[in-house]
């Protein structure tokens, strides 16, 4: 396997276009292989020519990233290696009693069931697919057997040649889009607080949205960990944080706009004026160090981010509201303070993540 990625490494213009267009370029790659695979196939006449295709598509077809490509391709060949051995002696034990052939492979498709509800699914679903793929072959012929059987792993090593040239990375892809949904909560966030807004913007829409695309960051986790070994509890740690401040926001937009009187007085307090400024910079700033690299430019904003928390702390204790206004002003300094709390977290997780 190719060394783990840096993890600050800046991402050019040209790999944010690219990534942007990923399935363009997934397409693109599985278009390729498998016309050279096809062509090795039939220059080299290998028989059973074919299963390498086969094989290629399905190691290669699901998943675009290094770090999927990679541990699907070992699991392939790990559970096709167990599967044809498997299956040699299936087909040795047919040569000598049909009940002992079928009790063999029953007892080999229960281990294949049993393990595929455990940490290696995929391997042991191949355990199964690959028996069934060499007793298909004639009573007796171990050299189809053993062909179907080797083409099935050489489909495998095919589709690591072909990922691993100019390969996707998860952990690329994973900042950017955690970028843009970064750039999109801020977009979000100005727009519920312009001052300049007389009544609700209808945000909904654009918050589900947000929502929506967290949740599928959470594919990428896995893959991106393997790539950099960053620990998945730290990148697990940022999937929530990021889900939490988008929950947050659509609650704080929503005590920002409860009632005329209390938004006139939210209007006119500094400090929560203050603190929205340096939500909504913080998120775009967070966008720009994902792409960039460079996590010491959160640094300051941890800081400032911990001053803002302690005003609004002493804003919470000190404020005496008159009665009908005071719950949703309290409610939105209340979850000013935890969005702000939110993002030094954030800030500091993604700091981690960024490290050399």
């Amino acid at each position: 396997m190719e060394p783990a990625l840096r993890p600050d490494k800046p991402i050019s213009a040209f790999e944010f276009r690219l990534y942007r267009h990923y399935r363009i370029v997934h397409g693109v790659r599985i278009a390729i292989a498998f016309i050279l695979s096809f062509l090795l196939v039939r220059l080299t006449d290998i028989p059973e020519g074919t299963w390498p295709l086969i094989t290629l598509v399905v190691v290669m077809g699901p998943v675009s990233s290094w770090g999927n490509v990679f541990p699907r391709a070992i699991q392939r060949i790990g559970g096709t290696i167990a599967g044809s051995l498997s299956g040699l002696v299936a087909l040795k034990l047919e040569l000598i009693s049909l009940p002992w052939m079928l009790a063999w492979c029953a007892v080999v498709m229960f281990v294949s069931g049993y393990l595929a509800l455990g940490k290696q699914p995929y391997m042991a679903l191949l355990i199964g697919i690959t028996l069934g793929v060499v007793v298909g072959s004639p009573a007796g012929d171990m050299v189809t057997a053993l062909w179907r059987g080797g083409d099935v792993i050489l489909g495998s090593l095919l589709a690591l040649f072909f990922t691993s040239i100019w390969p996707q990375k998860a952990y690329i892809q994973w900042r950017i889009r955690l970028a843009e949904t970064l750039t999109s909560t801020a977009k979000i966030y100005h727009a519920g607080f312009s001052p300049n807004v007389v009544q609700q913007p209808r945000l909904n829409k654009p918050l589900q949205r947000v929502l929506a695309d967290v949740v599928k960051l959470r594919a990428l986790l896995e893959p991106a960990s393997k790539e950099t070994r960053i620990p998945r509890s730290v990148m697990d740690a940022i999937q929530t944080v990021n889900r939490n401040i988008v929950c947050t926001l659509e609650l704080q937009i929503n005590a920002w706009w409860a009632s005329r009187e209390s938004h006139l007085i939210l209007l006119n307090a500094p400090a929560l004026r203050r603190a929205q400024q340096m939500s909504e910079a913080t998120l775009r700033n967070l966008a720009e160090v994902l792409i960039s690299g460079d996590p010491e430019k959160v640094a300051s904003n941890s800081h400032e981010l911990a001053e803002i928390a302690s005003e609004l702390r002493t804003l919470i204790n000190a404020a005496k509201i008159g009665e009908g206004v005071e719950t949703p002003i309290h409610g939105y300094a209340w979850l000013s303070l935890e969005l702000a709390k939110q993002l030094e977290r954030l800030s500091d997780l993604i700091r981690l993540a960024l490290r050399k």
